[in-house]
């Protein structure tokens, strides 16, 4: 049986799909970022995370200028076939681009967002 697996997802009008990495043991949320067509296909292709960079427009292999590469363990859809969940080793631990762990680091309290995560490598010794 061939499967068009890449056909069943269900892109945005912009040839976009949400994307959420999760660390494939802890189960702690790392990101949220996008991918079109060709990325996730590269993705499955390679075993390692390819985004597409909105604001770049182009594909961004992730840890291709910090050195933390996603290992990807497993690739699921949500039942719609809207969102995409990455299950992923995070090479270094760090998969924020401040150095910290998870880019959801910041929590709401008494009406203010406060990081509640430490940074773990200073940025500027991981984009030089």
């Amino acid at each position: 049986m061939t499967c068009k697996w890449l056909n069943e997802i269900e892109w945005d009008d912009q040839g976009l799909v949400p994307v959420i990495a999760q660390d494939a043991e802890s189960g702690e949320v790392l990101m949220f970022a996008w991918m079109n067509r060709e990325a996730l296909e590269k993705t499955a292709a390679t075993g390692e995370a390819i985004y597409w960079s909105r604001s770049r427009r182009k594909l961004w292999h992730k840890g291709e200028e910090s050195g933390h590469f996603q290992r990807v363990v497993e690739i699921r859809t949500d039942c719609d076939n809207d969102v995409v969940l990455l299950k992923v080793e995070q090479m270094g631990g760090i998969a924020c681009h401040t150095g910290r762990k998870s880019c959801f680091f910041q929590r709401l309290e008494e009406g203010c967002w406060t990081p509640v995560e430490p940074v773990l490598k200073d940025p500027k010794e991981i984009y030089q």
